[in-house]
Protein backbone atom coordinates (compact mmCIF):
# COMPACT_ATOMS: atom_id res chain seq x y z
CA UNK A 1 0.00 0.00 0.00
CA UNK A 2 2.99 2.37 0.63
CA UNK A 3 4.27 1.96 -2.91
CA UNK A 4 0.56 2.87 -4.18
CA UNK A 5 -0.03 6.16 -2.23
CA UNK A 6 1.52 8.07 -4.38
CA UNK A 7 -0.22 6.86 -7.44
CA UNK A 8 -3.83 6.97 -5.50
CA UNK A 9 -2.94 10.58 -4.79
CA UNK A 10 -2.20 11.58 -8.15
CA UNK A 11 -5.02 9.23 -9.73
CA UNK A 12 -7.45 11.11 -7.52
CA UNK A 13 -5.59 14.98 -8.34
CA UNK A 14 -6.19 13.16 -12.12
CA UNK A 15 -9.43 12.59 -10.93
CA UNK A 16 -10.64 16.20 -9.49
CA UNK A 17 -8.97 18.03 -12.40
CA UNK A 18 -11.22 15.95 -14.73
CA UNK A 19 -14.42 16.19 -12.83
CA UNK A 20 -14.24 20.17 -12.81
CA UNK A 21 -13.33 20.42 -16.60
CA UNK A 22 -15.90 17.88 -17.16
CA UNK A 23 -18.48 20.57 -15.54
CA UNK A 24 -16.83 23.02 -17.82
CA UNK A 25 -18.72 21.71 -20.57
CA UNK A 26 -20.53 24.36 -23.14
CA UNK A 27 -23.97 26.10 -23.01
CA UNK A 28 -24.99 23.97 -26.21
CA UNK A 29 -23.47 20.63 -24.04
CA UNK A 30 -25.39 21.79 -21.03
CA UNK A 31 -28.83 21.80 -23.47
CA UNK A 32 -28.11 18.70 -24.64
CA UNK A 33 -27.45 16.58 -21.00
CA UNK A 34 -30.28 18.31 -20.01
CA UNK A 35 -32.53 17.52 -22.74
CA UNK A 36 -31.34 14.53 -24.86
CA UNK A 37 -28.49 12.84 -22.43
CA UNK A 38 -29.77 12.95 -19.27
CA UNK A 39 -27.90 9.93 -18.08
CA UNK A 40 -24.94 12.28 -17.90
CA UNK A 41 -26.41 15.01 -15.81
CA UNK A 42 -23.87 14.15 -13.09
CA UNK A 43 -21.15 15.38 -15.13
CA UNK A 44 -22.35 18.87 -14.65
CA UNK A 45 -21.65 18.68 -11.20
CA UNK A 46 -17.48 18.67 -10.72
CA UNK A 47 -17.11 16.60 -7.50
CA UNK A 48 -19.68 14.24 -9.26
CA UNK A 49 -18.19 14.05 -12.21
CA UNK A 50 -14.35 13.59 -10.14
CA UNK A 51 -16.24 11.13 -7.92
CA UNK A 52 -16.98 8.89 -11.08
CA UNK A 53 -13.64 9.11 -12.55
CA UNK A 54 -11.73 8.71 -9.42
CA UNK A 55 -14.25 5.55 -8.91
CA UNK A 56 -13.58 3.78 -12.38
CA UNK A 57 -9.67 4.26 -11.73
CA UNK A 58 -9.89 2.97 -8.73
CA UNK A 59 -11.81 -0.12 -9.75
CA UNK A 60 -8.90 -0.58 -12.57
CA UNK A 61 -5.83 -0.01 -10.29
CA UNK A 62 -7.34 -2.99 -7.87
CA UNK A 63 -8.15 -5.24 -11.08
CA UNK A 64 -4.52 -4.53 -12.39
CA UNK A 65 -3.31 -5.12 -8.64
CA UNK A 66 -4.66 -8.24 -8.09
CA UNK A 67 -3.74 -9.87 -11.57
CA UNK A 68 -0.04 -8.31 -10.37
CA UNK A 69 -0.09 -9.98 -7.43
CA UNK A 70 -2.03 -13.38 -8.25
CA UNK A 71 -0.73 -14.08 -11.56
CA UNK A 72 2.50 -15.36 -12.60
CA UNK A 73 5.34 -12.53 -13.43
CA UNK A 74 5.01 -13.22 -17.36
CA UNK A 75 1.09 -13.41 -17.47
CA UNK A 76 1.01 -10.09 -15.57
CA UNK A 77 3.05 -8.26 -17.81
CA UNK A 78 1.17 -9.45 -21.05
CA UNK A 79 -1.98 -8.44 -18.95
CA UNK A 80 -0.83 -4.82 -18.09
CA UNK A 81 0.64 -4.20 -21.90
CA UNK A 82 -2.72 -5.40 -22.77
CA UNK A 83 -4.51 -2.59 -20.39
CA UNK A 84 -1.53 -0.56 -21.56
CA UNK A 85 -2.64 -0.69 -25.35
CA UNK A 86 -6.76 -0.81 -24.62
CA UNK A 87 -5.85 2.73 -22.48
CA UNK A 88 -4.05 4.29 -25.25
CA UNK A 89 -6.48 3.18 -28.29
CA UNK A 90 -9.37 4.46 -25.78
CA UNK A 91 -7.11 8.08 -25.53
CA UNK A 92 -6.69 7.93 -29.19
CA UNK A 93 -10.62 7.17 -29.94
CA UNK A 94 -11.62 9.63 -27.80
CA UNK A 95 -9.26 12.31 -30.17
CA UNK A 96 -11.05 11.33 -32.70
CA UNK A 97 -14.54 10.83 -31.44
CA UNK A 98 -14.04 14.44 -29.86
CA UNK A 99 -12.38 16.01 -33.79
CA UNK A 100 -15.44 14.11 -35.83
CA UNK A 101 -18.80 13.81 -33.74
CA UNK A 102 -20.01 17.36 -34.25
CA UNK A 103 -22.11 16.95 -30.94
CA UNK A 104 -19.51 15.96 -29.26
CA UNK A 105 -17.08 18.89 -30.72
CA UNK A 106 -20.25 21.16 -28.98
CA UNK A 107 -18.93 20.52 -25.52
CA UNK A 108 -15.52 22.15 -26.34
CA UNK A 109 -12.22 21.49 -25.41
CA UNK A 110 -12.51 21.50 -21.98
CA UNK A 111 -14.94 18.92 -21.61
CA UNK A 112 -12.52 16.94 -24.24
CA UNK A 113 -9.65 17.72 -21.68
CA UNK A 114 -11.37 15.70 -18.79
CA UNK A 115 -11.87 12.90 -20.69
CA UNK A 116 -8.19 12.52 -21.64
CA UNK A 117 -7.04 12.79 -18.16
CA UNK A 118 -9.46 9.92 -17.63
CA UNK A 119 -7.38 7.96 -20.08
CA UNK A 120 -3.72 9.22 -19.00
CA UNK A 121 -4.75 8.04 -15.19
CA UNK A 122 -5.35 4.54 -16.96
CA UNK A 123 -1.75 5.02 -18.68
CA UNK A 124 -0.45 5.78 -15.32
CA UNK A 125 -1.68 3.04 -13.56
CA UNK A 126 -0.47 0.45 -16.11
CA UNK A 127 3.03 2.18 -16.40
CA UNK A 128 2.56 2.01 -12.62
CA UNK A 129 2.47 -1.70 -12.66
CA UNK A 130 4.96 -1.93 -15.91
CA UNK A 131 7.82 -0.44 -14.12
CA UNK A 132 7.37 -1.40 -10.40
CA UNK A 133 9.06 -4.27 -8.91
CA UNK A 134 6.78 -7.25 -8.26
CA UNK A 135 6.50 -8.01 -3.93
CA UNK A 136 6.74 -11.08 -2.74
CA UNK A 137 3.30 -12.77 -3.04
CA UNK A 138 1.41 -13.46 0.04
CA UNK A 139 1.76 -16.78 2.10
CA UNK A 140 4.51 -17.74 0.71
CA UNK A 141 7.47 -18.98 2.92
CA UNK A 142 11.26 -17.83 2.41
CA UNK A 143 13.84 -19.67 3.55
CA UNK A 144 16.41 -18.00 5.75
CA UNK A 145 19.78 -19.26 6.63
CA UNK A 146 20.81 -20.30 10.37
CA UNK A 147 23.92 -18.30 10.97
CA UNK A 148 24.82 -21.73 12.84
CA UNK A 149 25.14 -24.21 10.12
Amino acid sequence: MKRTAPLIAFLAALSLLAGYLFSKMSWIGRVGVNLVHQNYKFLKVWWQGALVVFAILMLLLLIQWLVQQKAKLFTARIVQVIALLIAIAGLYYTYLDFRHDITHRWLKERFHLGGYLFWIGWISISLFFLFSKRSKPVGTAVEQQSPLK
